[in-house]
């Protein structure tokens, strides 16, 4: 495989059961279950290893009344990767479930944007509008890593290595980006959630959690421009990503899906 392109993978490490009603600012008059995965992500080649997000605990779980299936760590070893080993983590955004087991990663330096950091240590905390979905002590963690200069920051896009690109999106937190990836298949966007679920970017709506729905709804544009095709993009939390995806060996179905290869659907 070329050194640009990449190998992507969807890990997913817990679930949760939801209605439509708690997926959409203003609700849905088709009130049916629409369940919520999460994932953290892996992309690699030979030469180079990125992590995308770093999930939450089982602790935190429990917290949160989350079904946990396994660590992000545990996870990633399922690929043959050592979280304690890997040097590359983006951050898309420090709400708990994409931050919460950085401490797992103890060789990494983070990729944050500016305006993230900003907002989670900001004036817009004092309100549990905002604020529920963040975790004071992930947030505090991450500040002592900008202390060890562990934290590389980054306003708007930037290229992290050949092939592997950030993108501020904003919308959901004042600072979400979103990540591009050069892979055999084209241009693949790791979405976060700028878009959790297909549907939200496909109907132009909304999900509830968000800062600024502006940026949100201009920025399901800006993931279709970054992106090879529609068909390239992955939201965050959407269970279809594992249906519609393959896994990379029998044994890993349920667990991990493969996000260079062509969807079967």
């Amino acid at each position: 495989m070329s050194q640009d392109l990449y190998e992507v993978y969807a890990i997913k490490y817990a679930t949760r059961g939801a209605m439509r009603s708690a997926n959409f600012i203003g609700g849905d008059p088709h009130d049916a279950p629409m369940p919520m995965d999460y994932f953290v992500w892996l992309i690699r080649n030979e030469q180079r290893t990125f992590v995308v997000d770093t999930g939450f605990s089982e602790a935190m779980a429990r917290q949160r009344k989350r079904t946990f299936l396994r660590t992000p760590s545990a996870g990633l070893a399922l690929l043959g990767v050592d979280a304690a080993t890997v040097k590359e983590v983006v951050i898309t955004h420090m709400h708990y479930d994409h931050v919460g087991t950085f401490l797992d990663f103890p060789a990494a330096r983070f990729h944050l944007q500016d305006a993230e950091m900003s907002f989670a240590t900001g004036r817009y905390m004092r309100h549990s509008r905002f604020n529920h979905g963040y975790e004071v002590d992930d947030v505090v963690g991450m500040v002592r890593l900008v202390f060890k200069d562990r934290v590389c920051f980054h306003a708007g896009s930037a290229e992290l290595a050949p092939g592997i690109s950030v993108h501020r999106i904003g919308g959901h937190t004042a600072g979400l980006q979103c990540v591009q990836v050069a892979t055999a298949r084209g241009r693949v966007v790791l979405a976060s959630d700028t878009s959790h679920y297909y549907e939200h970017m496909e109907a132009g709506r909304v999900f509830p959690t968000t800062f600024h729905v502006g940026e949100t709804v201009e920025g399901y544009d800006r993931l279709r421009a970054l992106a090879e095709s529609p068909r390239h993009i992955i939201p965050g939390h959407d269970p279809l990503v594992m249906e519609r995806y393959p896994a990379p060996a029998k044994a890993l179905e349920g667990a991990v899906v493969r996000l260079d290869v062509p969807p079967a659907s």
